[in-house]
């Protein structure tokens, strides 16, 4: 038996009131986490990269158009602080940091390809 909650387990309001929410429920929701973590800019293009493989910084500053370095690098530890991507450190002698995604960041993968198929209006493929 699932657990999970839908918007059709929602009450509606009763007649001539309007629902509200307040700011503490609108910052403990989790998708409003999710929506504010990935609304910026660059983090659903890292996200987009690291799933085709593991990257290092200077790759993925190369691979992004437009991104400044102090960017990059703000995005990276967001994500890494929010779990979706892992950050490995070479050896003393090479200096790279290798960046990828963990298994939270994978599954957001096949999230983030649902919504662009949803976004660009094609039907889901079925498994």
């Amino acid at each position: 038996m699932s657990t999970e909650t839908t918007w059709d387990d929602v009450p509606d309001p009763p007649p001539g009131r309007e629902a509200q929410v307040t700011l503490r429920e609108q910052l403990a929701c989790p998708v409003t986490a999710v929506l504010h973590r990935l609304g910026d800019r660059w983090s659903a293009v890292v996200v987009r990269l690291l799933a085709e493989r593991p990257h290092g910084f200077n790759e993925l500053d190369r691979r992004i158009e437009g991104i400044s370095r102090r960017m990059l690098t703000r995005t990276l530890r967001g994500l890494e602080e929010d779990g979706l991507v892992s950050r490995t450190p070479g050896t003393a002698a090479t200096g790279r940091v290798e960046y990828a995604l963990t298994a939270r960041g994978r599954s957001l993968r096949d999230q983030l390809a649902r919504l662009g198929l949803w976004a660009a209006g094609r039907p889901e493929p079925t498994p």
